[in-house]
């Protein structure tokens, strides 16, 4: 229970006068698979004036200059009745923003953005100069999309919130910075972009991306979504483990470090030994089978588990 108490000023500065800021990211682009193949992303974008994209990888990235943290909600179904004068609520599903916007200055040397998300949009769409039998400047011109798995970046599309103090901290203390990793991201849309002879300002395109879920590295983790796995905790496309994803699940899809109650099966539920004659149940925490089972079925089981 929070109650009234004597606070000296230094424990004050120590909690208090360290916020976080918001002109302290990075944003990590990711782009279509396919490599320099033909048909594949790379020699798009060669023809569309970026010959070597991982040249322009740090520079368009640099160039980010607003993201957004994106955020989630919980969809409920509301219980009435049950209870007098209340209603309650149920968590059934987590829903995720459909989208997130970017927004990058525009260099003056080849209007790097622009051009790299046009492509990308492009690419989408099938959109060509040539042959001449479909070309984009003809009035009967159509286009093909592309498939999803050949524009979609599984991994990569990543916004880490770091501190002044995350990078050459002289306290040694363990840097912090938040990373958020996004999974089956492309681009929906490119913003309008305003010019006019009044004055000067930068140029900015802003671009949103759809994406299909999003997760946070765990603390103290590094690891881009690049990478295998986070820790063992999750798969390289950020889905959490599961039976058939986390070594500690056993060959029945039950977790051999312990749950939290015990587990019934019914007979013939283990594949080969289906002449088990009544239920069987996991112990919690112990890795054994326990049961009417006849001995060398539990010890049979027990073997396939352990």
């Amino acid at each position: 229970m929070a109650s009234p108490r004597v606070v000296n000023v230094d424990e004050i500065k120590s909690k208090l006068l360290h916020p976080a800021t918001t002109s302290h990211f990075v944003v990590s682009i990711p782009k279509p698979p396919g490599g320099d193949s033909p048909g594949g992303f790379d020699r798009y974008l060669a023809s569309n004036g970026i010959p070597n994209f991982i040249g322009n990888k740090e520079k368009l990235e640099l160039l980010c200059c607003e993201a957004i943290l994106p955020g989630s909600q919980l969809a409920t179904h509301s219980i009435t009745g049950d209870y007098h004068g209340s209603t309650h609520k149920h968590a059934y599903r987590r829903q995720f923003d459909d989208r997130i916007d970017l927004s990058f200055y525009v260099d003056a040397d080849n209007y790097l953005p622009i051009r790299f998300f046009e492509t990308w949009i492009k690419y989408i769409v099938g959109e060509q100069l040539s042959p001449a039998n479909n070309n984009v400047k003809q009035d009967n011109y159509f286009y093909r999309m592309n498939y999803p798995n050949s524009y979609i970046a599984n991994s990569g599309l990543e916004v880490t919130k770091f501190e002044k103090s995350t990078v050459g901290n002289s306290k040694g203390k363990k840097a912090a910075k938040l990373q958020y990793l996004f999974v089956d991201a492309f681009p929906i849309a490119i913003n309008s972009m305003s010019v006019s002879y009044d004055t000067a300002s930068l140029l900015k395109c802003s671009v949103a991306f759809s994406y299909v879920r999003y997760y946070i590295n765990p603390v103290g983790s590094s690891e881009s979504s690049d990478s295998a796995s986070d820790s063992g905790t999750r798969s390289s496309n950020g889905a959490v483990d599961g039976p058939f994803t986390n070594p500690n699940f056993g060959q029945f899809g039950v977790d051999k470090t312990g749950i939290e109650s015990p587990a019934t099966f019914l007979p013939g539920q283990f594949g080969t030994n289906s002449n088990i004659p009544s239920f069987t149940t996991f112990v919690p925490g112990q890795s054994r089978f326990t049961g009417s089972g006849g001995p060398a079925e539990l010890a049979q089981i027990n073997r396939d588990i352990g």
